[in-house]
């Protein structure tokens, strides 16, 4: 199955206030994709400078294309428990616990970036989404052909989508049934981010907390609660960035922290960075469709 995305309509190109030579774009993920990817975001630097950028917790896994004449731009990824310093052009990656810092070659490059819905990698793949949390696998062991090679070879953007998209078609078609109480669970705590509870799901759902966990992490790769926390995080970040909200204790306050204590401790153990700190950086951070990072020269 082929499919063109040369109409796909896209995002006007984002570029970072503080640098220029980085620039973004936003596709909506194609219809016959749309349960199971949340969207295509592209990247282009065009500098020459070093850059640090600093990956924030989303609860949502994804397939990473990146090169520079073929290569990875990457020199390494560092996280609390330690660095990684072999990642390859095309990965997948799945869930993290832990904020990173990817560190980039003093090179310009491109990126491809296929946002995965958070049951994606058990959907598509077919695996337990567990063995990729805080972790990555060349994506070429779940394709038959070289689909590193025909990115590289890719002329544009758009041979790239179609390629990518042409690939996940293919997984979809493979694809066993869903676990829909697990999708189910995702829906309502999108819908109630705020104020929804494991206890809440359990009582919806009808089923034991015991074996909503186990395949709540079977699909997600992270525990309900841990997933709760993230995705009250970025809603945080959200309401942070919006500047609609003068004070901290408002936004914990509207999200149903404990206290504001609570709320700093859960941001700092998810960016790394303080609420204080994070209203400093705005200059050089970015978020759009569930990404969030800071970009550093």
């Amino acid at each position: 199955m082929v499919v063109e995305n040369s109409s796909v309509p896209q995002k006007a190109n984002q570029a970072t206030p503080s640098d220029s030579k980085m620039k973004f774009k936003i596709i909506p993920a194609p219809e016959t994709l749309k349960n199971d990817v949340e969207c295509i975001r592209l990247a282009e630097y065009t500098g020459e400078e070093r850059l640090a950028i600093k990956v924030f917790l989303n609860g949502l896994p994804g397939i990473v294309f990146q090169h520079h004449q073929g290569n990875s731009p990457v020199e390494n990824i560092t996280t609390p428990s330690g660095s990684n310093f072999h990642i390859p052009t095309l990965y997948i990656y799945g869930q993290m616990t832990k904020p990173g810092v990817m560190n980039h070659k003093t090179e310009p490059y491109t990126l491809t970036q296929v946002i995965l819905k958070p049951h994606a990698l058990r959907t598509l793949f077919g695996i337990n989404a567990s063995e990729l949390t805080n972790g990555m696998v060349e994506l070429n062991e779940f394709s038959g052909e070289d689909l590193n090679s025909q990115l590289i070879e890719a002329n544009n953007e758009a041979e790239r989508i179609t390629l990518l998209t042409n690939f996940l078609l293919d997984r979809l078609e493979q694809a066993k049934a869903r676990d829909k109480l697990i999708e189910e669970s995702l829906r309502l705590i999108h819908k109630f981010t705020g104020s929804i509870t494991v206890k809440y799901l359990l009582e919806r759902l009808y089923i034991s907390e015991r074996q909503f966990e186990r395949r709540f992490i079977q699909t997600v790769g992270i525990s309900p609660r841990f997933y709760i926390r993230v995705k009250r995080f970025n809603a945080a970040i959200k309401m942070m960035t919006t500047g609609r909200h003068e004070r901290h204790t408002d936004i914990a306050y509207a999200l149903n922290f404990h206290d504001q204590s609570h709320f700093i401790r859960d941001v700092k153990e998810l960016s790394g960075i303080t609420p204080k700190g994070i209203s400093h950086i705005m200059g050089d951070f970015y978020h759009d469709q569930g990404v969030y990072f800071q970009v550093k020269t």
